[in-house]
Parts: C-alpha cells; structure tokens; sequence
C-alpha cells in the first residue's frame, strides 16, 4: 500500500483559564502527515486505525496546564476510543481486534504495548460508538458511581442533572429500575424530550424553569447525583432529606467562571447529608466485570437506551467540542473517523 493521509489534531496552546478553547488557536487540524501502514516500523508494538472518538467535557480540562495530566503542546490530543490492529508485531494482540482506551486523536498510531487499551468483546454486535459511551467511560461512571455510593432505598427521591447526556441518562435508568422517583434537569427541550422517554418522572430544561420550584414540589431529595455545582449544587443542599446522598460526579458550571461559592453548606450538617466526589478510573476496576456482562447485554435487548450525536471527520474536532461545552449536543458526542 502507498502511504496514505494520517491526519491529527494537535494541541497548539493553552486556552485561558476560564474561557473556551479557540479553534485554530487551541488545537489545529494537521491533515500534511503521512504514514505507510504496511511498511511501517512496529518495533515490537502494532498499528491502529482509529475509527470512533469521544468528545468530553474533560478534554477542556486537559488543556490547562494546572490539570494532573495535562496535554503536551505540539503533540495529538487524545480521549477515550475504539481503533482496529491492522498491523501487529505482537502475540498480545491480532490483526482485526478492536480496541478501547485513550487513543490520540490521528487517523493512524503505532502503540508500543496493550497498556491503557482493552480488547473489546462485541458480542451483541453494538455499533462501536456505544463503546465509547453507554458502554464506555460515561456508561462506566454512572454504573460504578451509583453501585458505590447512592445505596438506594424504596421511596427514595433521586435529582439527577444533565439528565440528557451519557451518565445522566444511564443514571436515571439505574434509579428507574430500582424503583425510585427521579427528578432530572438538561439544557434543551430535546434533551428533556429523551429524559422523558427513558422514565424520568419529572424532566425540566433548567434554562427555562425555575429549579427550585420543581424541587420543593417533587422534593425532598435522598439521592443527588451532579455533574454541575454551583447554583444547582446549593439548590439540592436546600431541598434535601435527612439522610441524603450526594454523588459529586462533576462541577461543569465552573469552568468558565472559576466556580460558583457554594453558601449552604451547613446543610450538610443539619440534614445529615453525605456528599461523596469520586472518579471513575478508582471506582470502576470494583465493577468493570459486572459491567460488561450486564450493559451491553441490556442496550443489544433495548432495555437501556442511548442517545447520540454523531460528526464526521477528525477536522470537526474543534466545533464538536465547543458544542459539547456550550451544552449544543443533542447526546453523546461522537467524532466518527473512519469506517473499518
């Protein structure tokens, strides 16, 4: 095979700290790079053909150099992804296998070794975009984080933000099948339209509706599970049960604004809350086996539904994302790179 396109997004310079990454400025799409999959030097390691990308939150995250693992200026950014092995020097692995883990965003990349990758096992026949949600890291924060720490009980109340988004919505189809009420909060109408269908009792575009009011009338609150902070975090303090349980998964309000103070939490004191932040790479090693036995299985059957939103092409990286931090998308984001 002549060389062909390896096309990337590198990382260019840090964004300010509370403001949106600029496209061009930030990260810059690199399509002059080349690669010759079949001659190529392995070393001892084997080449991927990226076909799937996730775009998080975090990624803005990773672009700030006060982040614990933060991006390297000149090099690809990456995130979680399913590649194929088209080339492999190694027994670990075989031509044809699919692969997920943090992939570097380029078209083509030769690994050294199996490390920060699994060998999936699609059996259900899923299109490999779940994988890198509902069945993927989301999925995985929602599964672990709910096992661990929301110990539900019957008549339990849960308030579930960014209901519309990968981990809010696996979220509230964990609450709904053990039987709790869920009250669940998106940005869109769309977003609450697909809360809606996937059992939510109570669903509200926190844009339009005062939170607040939904929460004294559907109140109080025994498990809380946020991905926001801020003024949402203040407002659950103040509707909470005696006894509730507070999962802090996430705080995107303060990404741009340094993170709003937090003024009642004293109510922690009063009402006997206990407020748990964890991260998923720590709490889901306890759970992975039990994961992938039971969620793919479930979205194959429908019995778990998802919800995408899925781009073409690594040169739509900086519009997804900005999307994505803007609260645009209308589900999981997805940078579709290439067909097998």
């Amino acid at each position: 095979m002549a060389p062909v396109r390896n096309a990337r997004v590198l990382f260019k310079d840090h964004p300010q700290d509370i403001g949106y990454p600029e496209p061009g400025q930030t990260t810059v799409y690199d399509d002059t790079q080349t690669i010759d999959p079949d001659n190529v030097q392995l070393h001892g390691g084997f080449l991927i053909k990226t076909l799937v990308l996730s775009i998080e939150p975090y990624v803005l995250s990773r672009m700030r150099p006060s982040f614990p693992l933060p991006y390297t200026i000149g090099a690809p950014i990456t995130s979680f992804g399913v590649c194929i092995v088209v080339r492999t020097e190694t027994d670990k692995v075989k031509v044809g296998d699919h692969l997920y883990g943090d992939l570097a965003f380029e078209e083509y990349t030769i690994r050294p070794s199996l490390d920060g990758l699994v060998v999936l096992d699609n059996k259900h026949n899923l299109p490999w975009s779940v994988f890198i949600g509902t069945a993927g890291m989301p999925g995985q924060t929602a599964y672990s984080g709910w096992k661990e720490f929301a110990h539900p009980k019957k008549d339990d109340i849960a308030f579930v933000t960014t209901g519309g988004g990968p981990v809010g919505s696996l979220v509230i189809q964990l609450a709904k099948a053990e039987g709790l009420k869920v009250i669940s909060s998106a940005g869109s109408d769309d977003k609450v339209a697909f809360m809606k269908e996937i059992g939510a009792d109570v669903a509200f575009n926190y844009k339009t509706t005062n939170m607040r009011e939904v929460l004294a009338k559907e109140g109080p609150i025994d498990i809380f599970w946020d991905l926001v902070g801020g003024e949402t975090l203040e407002a659950a303090l103040d509707h909470a049960n005696v006894g509730a349980r507070f999962i802090e998964c996430g705080m995107i309000s303060g990404y741009f604004n340094g993170g709003a103070p937090v003024k009642n939490l004293w109510q922690l004191v009063v009402r006997d809350i206990t407020m748990r932040g964890f991260v998923v790479t720590r709490t889901f090693p306890k759970y992975s086996e039990e994961f992938y036995a039971t969620i793919p299985e479930k979205i194959a059957k429908g019995e778990i539904k998802c919800n995408e939103d899925v781009t073409n092409g690594l040169d739509k990286t900086d519009e997804v994302l900005l999307g994505v931090l803007k609260g645009k998308n209308k589900g999981k984001a997805v940078i579709r790179v290439a067909d097998e």
